[in-house]
Parts: C-alpha cells; structure tokens; sequence
C-alpha cells in the first residue's frame, strides 16, 4: 500500500477525530523478494560506480592535473542507467513523485473517474516512450562513443527498458483500480499541524 493510500485510509486520526489520541498500529513491513534485493543491489552498484569513477577523476584533476577521459565518459553512462533504472524502482514502489493536491480533495465515483483517466494518460505517455525509445536505440545501433568505444544502442537500451518496465507496472495497477470501488476513494485530510 503506498503512503497515499495509506492516508485515505485513516482520515479519522489525521483530522484530530475520534482515534486521534491513540496510537495507530505499526505498519506491516513486507519481505523483499530475491529478485527485489537483486535488483537494488544491481542500482546501488551502478550508483556507487558513477560516485567512485567522479571521485577517482576529480582526484587525478586535484593531484596530478589531468584526468582519465573514460572516466567521465563512463560515469555520464552509469548516471544514464541509474536514472532510467531508479525510476523502474521508483515505479514498482509507487515512489514517484506525483502532484496529488487537487485530486486528494475529491472521492468516490469523482474520484476514481480522476484517477482512471490519469492512469489512461500515464498508460498513453509510457506507451510513446517506450516506442521513441525503441527507435533512438535503432538509430544508434551504428555509433559509437568517442572516448570508450561503446555501441550507445547499449546506452540508449535503458530507456526502452524503462519504459516496457513501467508500462507493465502501470497496467497492472491500473487493473486494480478498475476492481476497486468507488466507496474507497476517501479525501486525503492534510494533518492538523496548529
């Protein structure tokens, strides 16, 4: 359940209303899955190479005064990868960012309208990206990178990838919502901060 979700559900304890003294019992923690674990190891890697390849070239820039040109070239392509790879991540967990003030007002059947259709328009620009992205990695299947050599169809083959992992992502929470009725769909009370 993502944090949004999570507030639709206990308006009474946001709102000072009757369970507001007490104590809201601590979310369940879910296990990961090995191919969870896997792949955030797999983003920390990539992370933890851009960090080390910028830190090992700005030591050479500082001490000897020159740098590795692969360096920078691979640290652009590893900050690439965990962009296009972060946000898989960051879509599976329901962690993007997302402007919810103006529909955190509505509920019910208005509700889930606001949301279908914002899904639908999710569903649509994923749909465009992953097809631009199929096509920049056919048009750069022939070239290569000036200073490593790379084919950056290599390179450019995370953003499809991103793209197809959303679109699956997004269809299947989309199925969801379409099972959900429209009696869930409560207000997000912001807390009362006085």
């Amino acid at each position: 359940m993502s944090d949004r979700e999570e507030m639709r559900h206990e308006p009474d304890n946001l709102a000072g209303g009757p369970s507001a003294g007490a104590k809201s019992p601590a979310p369940a923690t879910k296990t990961e899955t090995p191919g969870e674990f896997a792949f955030q190891l797999f983003c920390a890697v990539i992370f933890l190479g851009m960090i080390g390849l910028v830190f090992y070239n700005a030591f050479l820039r500082y001490v000897f005064g020159s740098s590795f040109t692969p360096s920078e070239e691979w640290a652009r392509f590893l900050f690439i990868y965990i962009t296009f790879f972060g946000a898989i991540e960051a879509f599976y967990r329901n962690k993007h960012i997302a402007v919810d003030m103006f529909v955190g007002l509505l509920r019910g059947a208005t509700r889930k309208t606001v949301d279908v259709a914002a899904s639908l328009l999710t569903l649509v620009a994923l749909a465009f990206m992953l097809w631009g992205g199929i096509i920049l990695v056919e048009q750069t299947m022939d070239t290569y990178s000036v200073a490593t050599d790379i084919n950056l169809a290599f390179i450019n083959g995370s953003l499809p990838i991103m793209a197809g992992a959303a679109l699956v992502i997004r269809i299947r929470d989309f199925f969801r919502l379409l099972k959900k009725p429209a009696g869930e769909f409560t207000r997000n009370i912001a807390p009362n901060l006085d």
